[in-house]
């Protein structure tokens, strides 16, 4: 039996975001369409026992889950430095930069190979939009990867040719894009959720982590321009880093109470609702390595707006609205302007809703679990 080993750390992190989403993903369609004579093992720091019951739970069809004796902060730093290698030969697929990387045969040994992905490059292109600790940390890992990786996966053509400024990876870097989960399906008792949500009749949605790179400070100040279209603002995602408090931005921009609101984490069923009914979904991130709730907003047929990000204008394809974030003290009266026009234009609104339909069926987890599958069994 041959085993693909997927780091799945991420699913159980503190804020598991974007990647943790992806890993969950792609590592259950991996094992669904694990080739004969496959399988796949899981690879984790140390954690609590709940953590890896849950873990299991959401990857049925598991073949064995590796527990590090490092807890993540620790193996983080020890695979910064090369210190700890896991035990055995085989293949290794990380859904981040968070790898066991260090030197090793890459042509003559092909049953020992490290896949790392690198969803973006927003350490070098964006580093004041995060924390000194991670732009070091993933500086440090991209440095490793250049040096020891087998392959590197990005999810756009965008980050494939920003990174190829960086680091000359040659043919190693595999385009893999992500998907819409199956999970994210309107419930049957929808109506009870948007109730229990107090979601209004119509509003503007908007999904993230809060934290500097992705735009809310301007798309809230938006709601103050002289384009405001008066509906609410309802913003989906945890806390992140960067202090980004919206009731302080808000008030500071003049803008009423309750016309801004924070909903947190939801999970697949509430986000599908809050996704669904809303009027448009815009999405005002300076910098992106794919954009996936693009995507997910795409297969409710919701109206996007977002910004002309290069990793998110390849993704929408035109079938958003595009919103230029040069001159940064215009771009909020530009997002207003562009959600202004599709609240108010049916014709576009419609227009945009049956081309993001069309744009999400390109996307597929299936299609994205055989291209690694190949990735390996190329290597």
């Amino acid at each position: 039996m041959t085993t693909l080993r997927v780091i799945v750390d991420q699913m159980v992190a503190r804020t598991p975001g974007g990647i943790g989403r992806y890993t969950e993903e792609l590592t259950r369609e991996l094992i669904r369409t694990a080739p004969l004579g496959c399988d796949v093992a899981g690879i984790i720091s140390a954690s609590p026992e709940s953590d890896y019951d849950s873990l299991l739970m959401r990857l049925p069809g598991l073949s064995d889950l590796f527990k590090s004796s490092l807890a993540r902060r620790e193996l983080a730093l020890a695979w910064r430095y090369g210190f700890t290698r896991l035990p055995g030969k085989g293949m290794v697929h990380a859904p981040s930069l968070l790898a066991p990387l260090s030197k090793h045969d890459r042509l003559n040994d092909e049953s020992s190979q490290v896949v790392v992905t690198i969803h973006d490059v927003v350490p070098w292109t964006h580093p004041e939009t995060l924390t000194k600790h991670g732009v070091a940390w993933h500086k440090a890992m991209a440095a490793r990867a250049h040096k020891y990786a087998d392959a590197v996966v990005v999810d756009t053509h965008a980050v494939a040719a920003h990174l190829g400024e960086i680091f000359d990876f040659g043919d190693r870097i595999r385009v893999i894009s992500a998907a819409v989960s199956p999970k994210l399906e309107l419930p049957v008792d929808a109506d009870v959720r948007a109730k229990r949500l107090e979601l209004p009749e119509r509003y503007i949605l908007s999904v993230g982590t809060l934290e500097p790179r992705k735009g809310i400070t301007a798309l809230i100040n938006s709601l103050a321009s002289g384009e405001d279209s008066g509906l609410p603002l309802l913003i989906v995602g945890p806390a992140g880093w960067g202090g980004v408090d919206v009731a302080a931005i808000a008030a500071e921009a003049g803008i009423a109470e309750d016309r801004v609101r924070t909903l947190g984490y939801l999970d697949d069923a509430d986000l599908a609702v809050a996704l669904d009914r809303a009027a448009v979904f815009v999405f005002p991130s300076l910098a992106e390595g794919f954009g996936l709730p693009v995507i997910e907003a795409f297969h409710f047929g919701t109206p996007v707006v977002h910004s002309d990000d290069p990793a998110l204008v390849e993704v929408a394809a035109g079938a958003g609205m595009t919103v230029p974030t040069s001159d940064a003290d215009g771009y909020p009266e530009r997002l207003a302007a562009a959600i202004s026009a599709v609240i108010t234009d049916h014709e576009l609104s419609e227009r945009l809703r049956f081309k993001g339909l069309d744009r999400e069926k390109a996307f597929s987890w299936a299609d994205s679990a055989q291209k690694v599958w190949q990735l390996h069994a190329d290597l």
